[in-house]
């Protein structure tokens, strides 16, 4: 059986518009779907108006205890609750979960001898409660997960939501066929971030090794992203792309980048 696992972010969450039609594609995605999201501009914004500077270190967020707040109010609350209501609208029935709703995904404080993350959580394929996400699918029930985790000491956690949509594809890779889908605003990884047509159609794991020498060649930003979706190809899960939402109903690899071994 095939099931889809979408992960959607960037200027997708923040844009009414683009946000609409993300959801009603993967509404219309044929079988078992898991959406995943994160939430780092609408956070940032709100993050600007409390007056709580954002730091981001290779990509990845420092979440002090003020950032925890924010993150947390905005991931597990607005914009999950928004994205289940607009799913709702399209017939799809859906719920929305944090990391620690039905543990559903628990995580442990990030060790780094260089970098105080702060609380940010790491996972890991057995972070994932698989049992609980195939009995939604099992009743019919659409998984809508944000970036937050918990550590099972009653603490919660700021994790990268490319990495857990990553580790949820893998989870769920021993009982079905998975496509992974990150899905963004772009047609794809862009060579060139000036130019929305410098997308590459195909980027395999010796190109990626390339691209992460050379950071002419690509977005820093984007290089976690890459990071997680050769994870996923690496551990069992069948086709990775990325790219922009017009394509998740798509067949067309052109169309977006896909990602192979």
């Amino acid at each position: 059986m095939k099931i889809h696992v979408v992960k959607i972010g960037g200027h997708l969450i923040n844009n009414e518009k683009l946000l609409n039609y993300s959801l009603e594609s993967f509404c219309n995605l044929i079988g078992d779907k898991i959406l995943i999201h994160g939430g780092g501009e609408k956070a940032d914004s709100i993050s600007e108006k409390m007056g709580v500077p954002k730091r981001i270190v290779e990509g990845r967020r420092i979440t002090n205890k003020d950032t925890l707040d924010i993150v947390v109010m905005t991931y597990a609350g607005i914009i999950n609750k928004n994205i289940v209501a607009k799913l709702q609208s399209y017939q799809c029935n859906a719920l929305g979960f944090s990391g620690a709703d039905g543990n559903c995904i628990k995580s442990s404080t990030r060790k780094d001898n260089n970098i105080d993350y702060g609380y940010v959580g790491d996972i890991t394929d057995k972070s994932i409660n698989t049992d609980l996400i195939r009995f939604l699918l099992k009743i019919d029930i659409i998984p809508v997960l944000c970036s937050i985790t918990h550590d099972g000491r009653g603490t919660l956690l700021n994790t990268n939501a490319d990495t857990i949509a990553a580790y949820i594809a893998i989870s769920l890779s021993k009982y079905y066929q998975v496509e992974l889908h990150f899905c963004f605003e772009k047609k794809g990884v862009l060579r060139n971030i000036k130019d929305s047509e410098s997308f590459y159609r195909k980027i395999n794991f010796s190109l990626f090794q390339k691209i992460k020498k050379d950071h002419t060649m690509i977005n820093h930003g984007m290089i976690p992203k890459l990071e997680n979706a050769f994870l996923a190809l690496k551990n069992g899960v069948t086709k990775v792309n990325i790219g922009h939402p017009f394509h998740l109903l798509s067949n067309n690899d052109l169309n977006k980048t896909v990602l192979c071994l």
